[in-house]
């Protein structure tokens, strides 16, 4: 039993960040039902889903999440309360084409700004909601608005003092796993020089290594929206993000060029020097992953660069032995384009260091809150 207590907590302590997410979308959900009920709010269901609503992975998620919901809530509720007070109407038909006239333009808004799309569902509720309950539309607009209000504000509260997490520290966590997809992705493209590889082993190889990216990006709006608020304090996540997506393009460059293996007599040359190389890039991407996510000093770049070092000079022999000669136009543009690629990320994981350097010096200060208490890395 003992064993089992033990390991269910070590499920969970791993899934820290997911559950301390779900204990404040909990606690905010009953302070936005109690805040709704002593306010005698008409309907504190709306408070309460606009609390679910902002309250988000991030500090900076959730300052989006509710300036967009009021935004789109202010904007529907006025227009949906304009057009019912200013356009007389009574019976089904006429709802039903004012119903028509509130969702076409704010739906349309909607699909051209997405971070709008609470101003349909706004609308339509101050329209209806007064049939109802027999109130006016104007009513309608107002509690609407006080409901989101008290949710919106009630979310972003619980996520400043309930658990709170930064994007800041999401970028370490994020950009560590991103670091070691992409060394993995290396090692065994590099291995396909060997035995070449078709369309579906590049996709599989290199499968989920976007969506990170993706994620990742949206992470560092995130954290440059808490620091432009001064909410956190730390390095610049620009360059960090820049340098991992310039390593990812160079896999994706490499991958280009291990299609076709390498001609038996190159392989023979080249083996050993590329094995090295795989070894040293992948252990020194590890190590950062490592280090950034924990927040601890650089790792040692030296064996890259021998690595590096001794296949160009490898790549120098075969060429003066005249090995390139005899090759096909594309499998010796193949050839040339990989030690271009290996060139580039020496340079990107050179940048790479610099990035994380300057994160292992600012360790302290990216966690620093202002009015708060510093948050571990690993949050």
């Amino acid at each position: 039993m003992r064993t089992f207590a033990k390991r269910m907590f070590d499920q969970l302590w791993t899934r820290k960040t997911q559950l301390a997410l779900a204990v404040r979308i909990a606690s905010a959900g009953v302070a936005a039902y109690t805040i709704a009920l002593a306010l005698n709010l008409m309907l504190p269901l709306w408070a309460v889903l606009t609390s679910l609503i902002v309250t988000q992975m991030s500090v900076g998620r959730s300052l989006k999440a509710s300036r967009d919901y009021m935004l789109g809530t202010i904007g529907g509720a006025v227009y949906g309360g304009a057009i019912a007070v200013l356009i007389p109407h009574s019976g089904e038909g006429s709802l039903l084409a004012l119903l028509v006239l509130a969702i076409v333009p704010l739906a349309f808004i909607a699909a051209l700004n997405p971070s709008l799309n609470s101003a349909t569902v706004t609308a339509v509720i101050v329209l209806l909601l007064p049939t109802m309950h027999h109130s006016n539309p104007l009513d309608s607009a107002i509690d609407r608005v006080l409901e989101v209000t008290v949710g919106a504000l009630t979310g972003l509260l619980i996520s400043f003092l309930v658990l709170p997490s930064r994007a800041v520290s999401q970028i370490r966590v994020n950009g560590s796993k991103l670091l070691e997809l992409l060394s993995a992705a290396f090692a065994e493209l590099l291995a396909g020089l060997t035995r070449g590889l078709d369309n579906d082993a590049l996709h599989r190889i290199q499968d989920g290594i976007g969506t990170a990216v993706t994620n990742l990006h949206a992470t560092g709006l995130e954290a440059e929206r808490e620091r432009s608020m001064h909410l956190s304090s730390g390095p610049d996540t620009g360059p960090l993000l820049r340098t991992i997506q310039r390593l990812r393009h160079d896999v994706v460059m490499i991958g280009r060029a291990c299609v076709v293996p390498l001609p038996a007599d190159i392989q023979a040359r080249l083996a050993r020097p590329l094995a090295d190389v795989s070894k040293a890039i992948v252990t020194y991407m590890v190590a950062v992953a490592t280090a950034l996510r924990a927040g601890s000093g650089p790792a040692d770049m030296a064996p890259v660069d021998a690595a590096l070092h001794a296949y160009g000079e490898e790549v120098a022999a075969v060429r003066r032995d005249g090995l390139i000669r005899g090759l096909p136009v594309d499998a010796a543009e193949r050839f040339y384009a990989l030690g271009f690629s290996l060139d580039q990320m020496r340079q990107n994981l050179n940048d790479l260091k610099r990035c994380h350097g300057n994160w292992c010096t600012n360790a302290d200060a990216s966690e620093k809150i202002v009015a708060d208490t510093p948050e571990k890395s690993a949050a």
